[in-house]
Order: C-alpha cells, then sequence, then structure tokens
C-alpha cells in the first residue's frame, strides 16, 4: 500500500484485510460497539422482494460493525470473465439508495459499461460525511468502515476490480464520496461529487494522497452555495455540516496530488477547471453548471421546490463514467 503521502496516482495495493435534502432532519442511530467483521456475511432478495424480479437488481445486506447494511446491487447484463469495474454511490441526506438510482440512472449507463453498481443505504437516511462525532451519529467513522467493507466484499464475492473502484455521489453523499476519496487513496481510482463539498471547521476532511477527483456542482445551488456553507444554520436533527466552497474542495484534492497550476475553460452550459495530477491522464477537475441548482445536471427528475432547476447542458452522469473511465 502506497504512503498516504505519496504524490503520484498509482495503482492501488489492496489491502487483504481490510444530501438529497440537505435540511431534513435525521433520527438518531445508535452507537456502533463492536468491531467491523473482517468476513462480513451477506444476502440476496429481488428489489422489491419480488420472485421474478430480475438477477442483475437485488437488494443485499452486509453486517458491519454489529449492524446489518442494506444496498442495491445492479449487476451488468453480459460479463466477460474479467474483473469489473466498481462504483458505490452515494444518496443525498433524507433520500434513499431507489431515489438516487432514479435521479442518476447510474445503473443503466454504467450497466451497459460492464460495471457493477452499488447503491448503500445511508444510516436514517444519510450519511457521516465529516470527521465531527454527534449525538445522532456518534461514531463519525461508521460509514467509512462501512463503505471499505462493501468494497472487500464485492472484490470477494462479485468480482469486482480491486483496481478499479470508484465512489460518486449527491449532496450528503457526494460529500461522503469526497471523504472516501481523502480517508483512502490507495483504495479507489477515482471520485466524483455532485452538488456535495469538503467538510471544514471541526467536521474537517483534508485530503490524505493523491487521488482524480470530479467535482459537479450548480452555479446558483441555493441549498448549499457555490462559495461553501462554513456557518450552517441550527436545525433539528443531525447538524449541518460546515462545508468549503466547491472551487476549495478542488483545490484541496489538487494540493494533495501535488497538481500543477489550474486552466479554466469555458464550455457551452458550464466551465470546467483541471488541476493535472503527476501520472498518465489523472486530473482533478470542477465543473461549474450555469443556471442549475442543487441538483444532478441531466437527471429527468423533477428537484423537490426550493432546490433550483436541473440543467440539460451536462449529462453528470455520463461525464462522470468518461472521467473515471479516464481516470
Amino acid at each position: 500500500m502506497r504512503s498516504s503521502r505519496d504524490s503520484s496516482v498509482r495503482p492501488r495495493r489492496w489491502p487483504v484485510a481490510l444530501a438529497l435534502a440537505l435540511v431534513l432532519p435525521l433520527a438518531g442511530c445508535g452507537a456502533e460497539t463492536d468491531r467491523p467483521s473482517s468476513s462480513p456475511s451477506a444476502s440476496t432478495a429481488p428489489v422489491g422482494g419480488s420472485a421474478t424480479a430480475p438477477a442483475a437488481d437485488t437488494r443485499e445486506r452486509l453486517r458491519v460493525d454489529g449492524r446489518t447494511r442494506q444496498y442495491l446491487l445492479h449487476r451488468p447484463a453480459t460479463g466477460t470473465g474479467r474483473p469489473k469495474p466498481l462504483v458505490i454511490a452515494f444518496h443525498g441526506r433524507g433520500a434513499d439508495a431507489a431515489h438516487l438510482r432514479e435521479q442518476s440512472r447510474l445503473e443503466k449507463t454504467a450497466g451497459a459499461r460492464g460495471m457493477l453498481i452499488a447503491f448503500p443505504e445511508g444510516l436514517a437516511g444519510g450519511w457521516g460525511a465529516g470527521e465531527r462525532a454527534t449525538e445522532q451519529r456518534p461514531d463519525p467513522g461508521v460509514d467509512v468502515r462501512f463503505t471499505e467493507a462493501l468494497i472487500e466484499h464485492l472484490v470477494r464475492t462479485e468480482g469486482a476490480d480491486p483496481e478499479r473502484v470508484y465512489v460518486a455521489g449527491f449532496s450528503n453523499g457526494g460529500s461522503m464520496a469526497l471523504r472516501m476519496a481523502a480517508r483512502r487513496p490507495d483504495l479507489l481510482a477515482g471520485a466524483a461529487s455532485v452538488s456535495g463539498q469538503l467538510p471544514t471547521g471541526d467536521a474537517a476532511v483534508n485530503p490524505t494522497g493523491a487521488t482524480p477527483v470530479l467535482i459537479v456542482y450548480g452555479a446558483d445551488d441555493p441549498v448549499r452555495p457555490l462559495a461553501g456553507l462554513p456557518s450552517p444554520p441550527p436545525g433539528p436533527g443531525e447538524p449541518i455540516l460546515p462545508t468549503l466552497s466547491a472551487r476549495a474542495s478542488a483545490q484541496a484534492f489538487a494540493a494533495a496530488g501535488d497538481a500543477g497550476e489550474p486552466v479554466t475553460t469555458a464550455e457551452p452550459g458550464y466551465d470546467r477547471t483541471v488541476w493535472r495530477l503527476p501520472g498518465p491522464a489523472a486530473t482533478v477537475q470542477l465543473l461549474v453548471v450555469h443556471d442549475a441548482g442543487h441538483t444532478w445536471p441531466g437527471s429527468a427528475i423533477t428537484p423537490p421546490d426550493g432546490f433550483g432547476r436541473t440543467s440539460t447542458a451536462v449529462d453528470a452522469t455520463a461525464t462522470i463514467l468518461d472521467f473515471f473511465a479516464a481516470a
């Protein structure tokens, strides 16, 4: 496993052991007291509980830290027998795995590329995207360990390629994807966040190595502004985390990877800023989408009132998967 401060992007060495609604309140979750299972067990059920549901889409269960966690798994319809790229996709706060699947259609686009897609369910509808312990989430590392265990399990049982593991997410889930990229650059080949930024303040998450990262952000996001949310308002449930701006979030990954100076270009409907990391084709990128709110660009679903409009100038799903392919 490479050093966390190694600035070059290299293949991962697999360790043997191993928000949709940002302002909606979360129910409390119990403290985790057990250690992660080194050999987590899983069970499979068709999505929706139908015995006739297609085998490619199933609801799975994985026991980690003494808790049974769930996720939706999409297997590609055809396989080559070779290890498959894997995308872990985190839903937004107040949503669930099925909503992100509909919002992003990742399983349709990535499945056509022969990729495994896992949509995990957050605890009480959200993710511990920052390092701060809260009353509702007293163990801030629980979702990191769940993600690590899920990846290990899918490599072992589904033929996922440990050299091509990616994470993506929306809003609070986007921040969770960035946290995984910051904490485990050795584990991931790339990460993408839509409408999610790096936590700061006492919840700060600091990148620790070179990881290709793509951040897609609406220029007119009314929920968590492009400029960040350093002093979020108080609210019921789990506290809303303060965050850096979208650009500062991208810059943090660029700095951790010893990237060169950024280059910004204006493209139809958005501006793209690129930092080039050492190594072939590896980059950190920020796409600021014009006339877009706290939404998934290119999505066909209608966002909640107050979230702003959904841009059709960018297909965020295709853009993310193209970025992963080039990472």
